[in-house]
């Protein structure tokens, strides 16, 4: 995998199960603004990401540059919806060609999504959910190339940052 979500646990808490998320502090030396309109591949990577979880909130502040230079991206759940919602700051490879890793990464996915961890996420959502996701990937795989935003919803959260 490409490590863009920190480490993630599922605990049971006082008011039922939910996640626990590694906190991960950014680098103070990165400008958000300024990397969220780079073409660093790693936000490429999780631009492919976004669109296979349907990520409904992808701000800036949801950017976790790290100094190795590796960038997570923190979630809160608003991902895996069945309507279609991507909203993002990562449009910047929308309509571009995958990247061969991109195709590389998604056709294994496909693969495990027809095994094991098709069971293991009907565990987390509801089949609808899970069967979205399938066909988010195969959508990508298809197309070949970054979605574009429909102009159904703001493509944008808001705010940005």
């Amino acid at each position: 995998g490409w490590a863009i979500v920190p480490p993630t646990v599922l605990r049971d808490g006082p008011f039922g199960p939910g996640m626990c998320q590694l906190w991960m502090d950014p680098d103070p030396s990165v400008d958000l603004v300024t990397l969220a309109r780079s073409n660093d591949p790693g936000l490429r990577r999780m631009a492919v990401f976004d669109a296979v979880v349907n990520n409904a909130d992808r701000k800036g502040g949801h950017l976790l540059p790290q100094p190795d230079g590796h960038i997570y991206g923190c979630d809160h759940g608003l991902c895996f919806h069945v309507e279609d919602k991507l909203r993002t700051l990562l449009w910047g490879w929308a309509g571009a060609a995958l990247t061969d890793e991109a195709v590389d990464v998604l056709t294994a996915l496909r693969g495990q999504l027809a095994g094991p961890l098709e069971a293991g996420l009907h565990e987390l959502l509801t089949r609808a959910e899970v069967s979205l996701v399938s066909r988010r990937v195969e959508c990508l795989l298809d197309s070949g190339r970054h979605p574009v935003p429909s102009g159904d919803w703001p493509a944008v959260p808001w705010p940005p940052f």
